[in-house]
């Protein structure tokens, strides 16, 4: 089998395989926190994304891995694993606290959209035994990071429950 499809069967697998957890684990427990909770959570799992600077670590891809996929999915990483750390760090500062979680959502989600059009169109499924080790970032990682991203910008734009509404106003009032 080529390279080209075992990448393609491990991604698929990946967001399969995430998606039933998620489904069955994370989402039930995350809709049943309360909304700085659950964002909480989130932040954390992708304040580790700092992980991804691991593309550009010599010795850890293959040389011929495009410099253009690799700069990008670095720092786009780090940006948004700070960014994560921001939040968590400023959870009391609720202003600060809710702009960094849309932050690092927008910047997360932007830099896996394009790590995946500068994929095809560097057409890296064929070349994807350059990753190395950090194989398994594509392959694992990252379906659980976008499918988080995804949960979390639903649950910032769904509607919250009256009671919660008026509950979390009187808190910020006191």
């Amino acid at each position: 089998m080529s390279t080209e499809i075992l990448f393609r069967i491990h991604l698929a697998s990946g967001y399969i395989a995430w998606l039933l957890c998620f489904s069955a684990y994370i989402w039930p427990k995350l809709k049943s926190m309360d909304r700085i909770g659950a964002q909480r959570a989130i932040a954390t799992l992708h304040s580790f994304r700092f992980f991804g600077l691991v593309f550009i670590l010599p010795g850890v891809v293959g040389p011929h891995l495009p410099p253009a996929f690799a700069t990008w999915s670095a720092y786009g990483d780090l940006a948004t694993g700070v960014l994560a750390m921001m939040a968590l760090l400023t959870v009391r500062l609720r202003r600060l606290f809710w702009l960094f979680v849309i932050a690092f959502n927008l910047v997360g989600v932007t830099d896996l959209i394009v790590d995946y059009s500068l994929a095809v169109q560097l057409d890296l499924p064929k070349i994807a035994g350059e990753l190395g080790s950090a194989y398994v970032i594509p392959i694992v990682y990252v379906p659980l990071l976008m499918i988080t991203h995804v949960a979390a910008l639903y649950l910032l734009v769904r509607a919250q429950p009256r009671a919660a509404r008026a509950l979390a106003h009187s808190a910020a009032a006191t």
